[in-house]
């Protein structure tokens, strides 16, 4: 993708030991390290943070939201088991930074943002850096029905049961990863839809921002 923006050397060299790092923790897919590796993570943080932009943290962004911690996205995408043309639906585009990673994938993404700034915001950005996903302000729990149904959805944002209009756009065989709980803690969850019904599995504890509706 091109990068119309600001990519230093620098910043390239966190953002390889940034990848070492999340290599080292357990994630085994090359195909999405190598994805986050050219995704400039320092132009989707707020830039009163930019010095922690490769850190593996999470790190406050507009509207009271985050952007996930590095590992927490790698995790969640390796889970997903994306493969190029992919329809993918992403529920909570915040930041847009897992967004350009699914796109980098080679994926046809499909993402959702409650927050009209955030929808903004990630719209102009993904477009200069030279991403063309197709992004929604609105509610994502009703989901994106027009273009279903989608081979892969991914909440970003903690919700306490999936949305039945989810489950009803996933395509038969697809994969859907959502962090599953209450406000404090929460599972991420991995389902996959067999014969209309979904077979899900556990996969850790992880904590996110809870998932707004309209």
């Amino acid at each position: 993708m091109g990068l119309s923006l600001g990519d230093p050397p620098r910043y390239q060299g966190l953002r390889a030991k940034l990848i070492s790092h999340l290599e080292k923790k357990g994630i085994k897919d090359l195909v999405v390290l190598t994805a986050m590796r050219r995704v400039p993570r320092h132009l989707f943080v707020d830039p009163t943070f930019i010095e922690h932009a490769y850190s593996d943290q999470a790190l406050p962004i507009l509207c009271g939201q985050t952007i996930s911690q590095p590992y927490t996205v790698a995790y969640q995408t390796e889970l997903l088991q994306v493969h190029p043309g992919h329809k993918v639906l992403e529920v909570g585009t915040g930041s847009g930074y897992q967004c350009a990673v699914l796109c980098e994938l080679g994926a046809e993404v499909y993402s959702i943002e409650l927050e009209r700034t955030l929808y903004e915001r990630a719209k102009a950005l993904l477009k200069e850096l030279g991403y063309r996903p197709l992004l929604r302000w609105g509610d994502g729990r009703l989901g994106w029905p027009n273009y279903a149904p989608f081979d892969r959805i991914l909440l970003t944002a903690a919700t306490e049961e999936v949305p039945l209009n989810l489950i009803a756009q996933l395509a038969e065989g697809g994969r859907l990863v959502a962090p599953i709980g209450k406000e404090n803690t929460q599972t991420m969850m991995v389902g996959t839809k067999i014969k209309g019904t979904m077979k899900w599995e556990e996969k850790g504890t992880f904590r996110f921002v809870p998932l707004r509706t309209a």
